[in-house]
């Protein structure tokens, strides 16, 4: 019995010396079997492999985190996408033939009109989404850096997406088409040096025409896309690079960890109830309104008023209050500015990524909000029956007495406001800069409900 333990533990002792009852046998000599090799996804598949990353912030999953708008503005885009192949079947882009074309398919082409309604409501909407988008992105806090760049790639989008409907309005070549391209088209014109050429170009002539129409129509189904679509993919690719969607601190501290969950199906699962939500209500609309449709275009009958598109508005109503370079040019330049620079202002305190801040950021922002919706209206009032600022001031030029005085008055408001919001509702910077977007951003949707609704003939207030 000694001996046998003895060998025993000297087996165990020797790892590397040969045991009969331990050690496999050999592998037969011959060809090893090649290991499966692992495909890479790439072009199309790497995108979408990129898009989620495999779990994410259980948090995150909140719909008041994003409200799925960024999800809801890639679906209206491939909605778009999809049925505008459709709609080229049946278009022909011609002067002489695009009314017609139109026409024909939706009186003789099986669901032609529902087709054109959905392309025609998700163009709108697309708009509309993205515009809350861009709010949802700046009240969180989700764009200033790391997501600055991201921010400035985002407004480019959203100009895209405007350019694009802008493009597809004047397709149908039908009266309100053509004249709210005539018009949109026309207020370039006023831009200084560069205008007239600008305006020349785009239309292809003097006037809106066959080569206006031409290059309308490349635009909207081949260059706006695409450029559309790469902008997409490396803002996505900028999304999760910075980390995904911007959250608060994590509950219980600095260093506290996330509770992470896969993202199928717990992400997948919510996009996929958010998606068929918004095609449900895409369908109910296109079916209850058709797609507008006038008479043929006419160059020379113009309807009264001639207006711009709906979300070209806010600037055509400029254009009643101020000279048409402050309207066109001046203060759409400096908004844009103001816009671009969010991300690199200097703000003091690191974004929280909650809603409005703090409850005094969303007080104060709620209080500019207000401010913007009783001041603008009583400025479009006066505007209309009392301030005719070249009668007030008849001794200043034309641009200066209808264009640099207002511009003033109302930057001086938008000061103070920001003041208003640090002195007296104790704002900090971040704070205040948010009550000034709040209290702008409230100001152009009253003059593009304005311009939509309250406008009559001659562009003079009218109730709807």
């Amino acid at each position: 019995m000694g001996s046998k333990k003895h060998a025993g533990k000297g087996a165990m002792e020797a790892p590397g010396r040969p045991t009969a009852s331990l050690a496999p046998p050999p592998p037969e000599p011959g060809p090893s079997p090649a290991a499966p090799s692992e495909k890479k996804p790439t072009g199309l598949g790497m995108l979408l492999l990129h898009m989620h990353p495999k779990t994410v912030p259980e948090e995150a999953l909140k719909l008041e985190r994003t409200f799925g708008l960024g999800g809801m503005a890639v679906l209206l885009f491939l909605v778009l996408v999809a049925t505008g192949l459709l709609l080229l079947f049946a278009y022909d882009p011609s002067p002489e033939r695009a009314y017609a074309s139109i026409v024909g398919l939706e009186s003789q082409v099986p669901f032609g009109a529902f087709v054109r309604a959905i392309h025609h409501w998700a163009a709108n909407g697309l708009i509309v989404v993205g515009f809350l988008h861009l709010l949802r992105v700046f009240f969180t806090g989700a764009f200033r850096p790391p997501r600055g760049f991201n921010w400035v790639l985002g407004l480019a989008l959203l100009a895209l997406v405007a350019a694009s409907n802008f493009t597809g309005y004047l397709l149908p070549w039908d009266q309100l088409s053509y004249w709210a391209v005539t018009i949109g088209t026309g207020m370039l014109a006023y831009v200084p040096l560069v205008g007239e050429g600008l305006q020349g170009l785009l239309r292809g002539g003097a006037e809106v025409g066959a080569k206006t129409l031409s290059i309308f129509f490349v635009l909207h189904i081949a260059v706006l896309p695409i450029l559309v679509l790469l902008l997409t993919a490396f803002h996505f690719w900028l999304v999760r690079k910075a980390g995904g969607v911007i959250l608060p601190p994590a509950a219980g501290g600095p260093g506290a960890r996330r509770v992470l969950v896969p993202v199928k199906p717990n992400l997948v699962a919510r996009e996929g109830a958010a998606a068929l939500v918004l095609l449900a209500l895409l369908l109910i609309v296109a079916a209850a309104l058709p797609a507008p449709l006038e008479e043929q275009a006419n160059a020379g009958m113009s309807p009264n008023p001639a207006k711009a598109p709906w979300y070209f508005m806010g600037a055509q109503e400029l254009l009643v209050h101020l000279h048409p370079t402050f309207a066109v040019f001046v203060v759409p330049l400096l908004s844009f500015l103001l816009l671009l620079a969010l991300p690199y202002l200097r703000y003091g305190v690191p974004a929280k990524g909650e809603w409005f801040q703090s409850e005094r950021g969303r007080r104060t922002a709620l209080l500019a909000a207000l401010a913007a919706l009783a001041l603008t209206p009583a400025y479009v009032v006066a505007s209309e029956f009392l301030l005719h600022w070249q009668k007030l001031l008849p001794f200043l030029p034309q641009a200066a007495s209808n264009g640099l005085v207002p511009t003033l008055l109302w930057v001086g408001v938008a000061f103070g406001i920001y003041r208003l919001a640090g002195k007296l509702c104790g704002a900090d910077r971040a704070e205040a800069v948010q009550a000034l977007f709040a209290f702008l951003a409230t100001a152009f949707l009253v003059l593009t409900v304005t311009g939509v609704f309250f406008r009559g003939e001659g562009m003079h207030l009218a109730w709807p």
